[in-house]
C-alpha cells in the first residue's frame, strides 16, 4: 500500500487501542509506535541513496518486509518507547507487532507484491486483488474519524468495527478477484492481476509463449482486450543486463515481462503497469547509443 494509506492504518489501531483510562505518556507512546510500526518495513527506500548495482526493485518490499523480522521491528519500538517515554508496557510491543503485520500482509494483496518469506524464499507474492492506493479503506477510516468525534460514542468500538469493515472489504475484493482469475488461468500459461481504483474492476494480464493480452474486466460490463503485445523471447538479453542492471531486477522481480528488440530499443517492460502504450517499469537500452 502507498504511504498514506499505511499511516491511516497506524492512526486506526491507535483509535481502537487508545484508552482514556492510561495515562498520557503511554497513550502517546501508544501513538508513536502505532504509526511507526506501520511505516517501519519501508524503510528499505533509502537503499537507492547507495544503490548502484540497480537492485533497488529487489530490496524494496524485500527482507524489511518478511513476516520473520515482525517480532524484531515491534521490539525495536518496545524499546524505543522504554528510552523515549519511560513507558515499558508489552502491550506496545503486541501492538507494534500487529502493525508490522498489518503493514506486510496488506502489501500482499496490491501488484507490486512483497518479500513475504525473505530470506527463506526470494519470491514476491502478490495477489494483485486490492490497489496500492484503495479509497474504499479510505473511506471507511475516515468515516470512522468524523464519527468518533461524537463523546456519546465509545472510540475503541468505532475503530474496531472500522477494522472490521476494513476486512470485510478485502476479503470480499479478493475473492471476486481470484474469481475472475480463475477464468482466465486455463486460458494463458501465466496469469496476472491488478486491481482497479474503482471496486471490482480488474486488469488481467496473460502470457502464453510470445502473446501478452491485457484484458479489462469488471462486475458491471463485458470483458474487453485492451492491448495484444507481442514479446521477444528470442532477444539475447546479456547486453541489455550488463549495460542496464535494473533490466536484470526487473526480469527476476516481475512475475513475467515483455521483452522489446526492435530497431531501436532492446529492452523489458512490466505489463501490469502498461498504461496508454507504455509501462512506467521499462528498462532499456537505445541501440543507436551502443
Amino acid at each position: 500500500m502507498d504511504t498514506i494509506t499505511h499511516t491511516l492504518f497506524g492512526l486506526s489501531l491507535y483509535g481502537a487501542f487508545k484508552n482514556e483510562k492510561e495515562t498520557k505518556r503511554y497513550n502517546r507512546a501508544l501513538l508513536v509506535s502505532t504509526i511507526g510500526a506501520s511505516q517501519i518495513p519501508d524503510i528499505d527506500i533509502v537503499s537507492r541513496v547507495w544503490d548502484t548495482e540497480g537492485l533497488y526493485q529487489m530490496w524494496h518490499r524485500g527482507i524489511t518486509h518478511s513476516v520473520f523480522l515482525t517480532p524484531l521491528w515491534a521490539f525495536t519500538f518496545f524499546f524505543l518507547m522504554w528510552i523515549f517515554f519511560r513507558v515499558k508496557d508489552r502491550r506496545l510491543f503486541y501492538i507494534s507487532w500487529l502493525a508490522v503485520l498489518i503493514h506486510d500482509t496488506s502489501d500482499l494483496f496490491n501488484a507490486w507484491g512483497t518479500g513475504y518469506l525473505e530470506p527463506f524464499s526470494n519470491t514476491r507474492i502478490t495477489f494483485g486483488t486490492i490497489p496500492i492506493v484503495d479509497f474504499v479503506l479510505w473511506i471507511i477510516i475516515l468515516a470512522a474519524f468524523v464519527i468518533s468525534k461524537r463523546p456519546t460514542l465509545p472510540t475503541q468500538k468505532i475503530f474496531r468495527l472500522a477494522w472490521l469493515a476494513m476486512g470485510l472489504h478485502v476479503i470480499i475484493q479478493s475473492v471476486y478477484g481470484f474469481y475472475i482469475y480463475s477464468q482466465y488461468d486455463g486460458n494463458y500459461e501465466e496469469v496476472a492481476l491488478s486491481a482497479g481504483f474503482v471496486p471490482f474492476n480488474f486488469t488481467v494480464i496473460g502470457k502464453s509463449e510470445e502473446i501478452v493480452d491485457i484484458i479489462d474486466t469488471s462486475f458491471i460490463k463485458e470483458d474487453q482486450i485492451l492491448y495484444h503485445l507481442k514479446s521477444n523471447e528470442g532477444a539475447d538479453l546479456d547486453l541489455l543486463f550488463e549495460k542496464r542492471p535494473e533490466a536484470k531486477t526487473l526480469y527476476q522481480w516481475a512475475p513475467f515481462v515483455v521483452i522489446v528488440d526492435d530497431e531501436n530499443y532492446l529492452g523489458l517492460y512490466d505489463p501490469r503497469f502498461y498504461r496508454k502504450g507504455q509501462s512506467f517499469l521499462f528498462e532499456y537500452i537505445k541501440k543507436g547509443e551502443l
